[in-house]
């Protein structure tokens, strides 16, 4: 019997000293590395993709009539196979009389190139947020 007795003191003992002795520090969970895309465009960039979309027939480009613009909007940056895609909507005024056209345009950035996407299904369903670039920059006399 006194075996047993030694025997659970030496456990109650080793229970006891793991739950006291320090643990090793978990790993720090590190954060999510963002990838490129997420990151906020550079007003530059913010430039270039408003001066590209208004090089755009549907943004009035070849328009006889003055149009100018009002709300556009921007969606991205988009990560799409190696690229990240920027899209862009906007109300334009002056080629209709009465309500506005709402143009819109997919463009690609890849190695510092901006590319127009013929199919802007890829802008369905993203947060947009104002885009006032285009509209100074549009709506220069």
């Amino acid at each position: 019997m006194p075996l047993r007795a030694a025997l659970a003191a030496l456990l109650v003992l080793l229970a006891a000293g793991a739950q006291a002795a320090p643990r090793a520090p978990k790993p720090a969970a590190e954060p999510a590395a963002e990838p490129a895309a997420e990151a906020d465009p550079s007003p530059a960039l913010l430039r270039r993709i408003a001066a590209l979309a208004l090089r755009q027939v549907d943004f009035g480009a070849v328009s006889l009539l003055p149009v100018r613009f009002a709300g556009s909007r921007i969606a991205g940056p988009i990560a799409e196979g190696g690229g990240v895609i920027y899209c862009v909507s906007g109300r334009m005024y002056g080629r209709t009389f009465g309500k506005p056209e709402r143009p819109r345009v997919a463009l690609r950035y890849d190695n510092d190139r901006l590319t127009v996407l013929d199919d802007d299904e890829v802008c369905t369903g993203h947060r947009t947020r104002p885009f006032p670039e285009l509209d100074a920059l549009g709506n220069k006399p």
